[in-house]
């Protein structure tokens, strides 16, 4: 899996070049903040195993004003090092790894005509 370089970022993680990348616009259910904001992250170079962190925070763009903190370089540093102590392999091909860390997420609430 490939990210789009257009829209990410180059990160440097213990002198390991990676990118990575926040959808721009949330999907609907992060749009209402009823899911988490999730990013990826790949290796700069070499092509192979993207990681998707699912953070404990809404999307930045949520459409109901519902406030996040935004997905800084050291937290993404913070999930890279996770991510390869648990076993990520960024430069072997596969499927994707995925990162869950959305424990504490508050998903809003829905309205009565919403189920």
């Amino acid at each position: 899996m490939a990210l789009v370089r257009e829209g990410s970022r180059r990160i440097v993680v213990d002198g390991t070049a990676y990118r990575r990348r926040l959808r721009g616009r949330p999907t609907y259910f992060q749009g209402l903040a009823w899911s988490p904001c999730p990013f990826a992250v790949e290796h700069a170079d070499t092509s192979g195993a993207a990681l998707v962190v699912t953070t404990d925070q809404p999307h930045p763009s949520n459409w109901i004003g519902r406030e996040a903190e935004p997905v800084l370089p050291s937290g993404v540093a913070a999930a890279v090092r996770l991510a390869l102590r648990e076993g990520w392999t960024p430069t072997a091909p596969g499927s994707a790894f995925h990162l869950d860390q959305s424990l504490g997420f508050t998903p809003s609430h829905r309205t009565p005509g919403n189920r």
